[in-house]
């Protein structure tokens, strides 16, 4: 006869909570989200077409916010929402620690990728995903009349800042 235990009695929630309070620590509903419009303002003071915001789920992404207490704390990835109103774009980035995902909820974007002197691009809607590698220069610009949303998910805890191709005007602005 098996002697197999429960594998759920080797999970445990953190030291003095119970499972009502961890399962409430995980939990991020929309009525208690909002947009942050200030998260990436550093590229938006240097040109408007860089204006988006971001609301944060789990951990605070790869845009600068260095905590956010209203997130679900991050273990493995980040997960926000991006909202990228008509005409604007998030500018060519690359990661160098972490895979980035673009899921789009809604609007028309264009996707846009460099690596080594070479370009590639695709549109993009509803319930259209992209998975960018690492050390892949990716951007994506709303090319719709209304504002995109899309999701965003970072693979890792704590994503490093982006970093820009050095031609790029963003390469030498100073985050305030």
């Amino acid at each position: 006869m098996s002697t197999q235990t429960d594998p759920a009695a080797n999970f445990k929630p953190p030291a003095g909570m119970t499972l009502a309070q961890w399962m409430t620590s995980r939990l991020a509903t929309r009525a208690t989200r909002s947009y942050d419009w200030g998260a990436l303002k550093f590229q938006a003071d240097y040109d408007p077409k860089y204006r988006r915001a971001q609301m944060r789920y789990v951990g605070t992404g790869a845009t600068g916010v260095a905590e956010d207490a209203n997130t679900v704390q991050s273990e493995h990835f980040t997960f926000s929402t991006m909202i990228l109103p008509a005409g604007a774009e998030g500018p060519l980035h690359w990661h160098t620690d972490a895979e980035e995902v673009f899921f789009v909820m809604s609007g028309r974007v264009k996707l846009i990728a460099e690596l080594n002197g070479e370009t590639w691009e695709q549109e993009a809607g509803p319930r259209d995903l992209i998975s960018w590698p690492v050390g892949v220069y990716r951007g994506v610009i709303n090319i719709g009349d209304e504002e995109a949303l899309m999701c965003v998910i970072v693979g890792t805890a704590k994503p490093t800042n982006p970093t820009y191709p050095p031609s790029h005007p963003l390469s030498k602005v100073k985050r305030s």
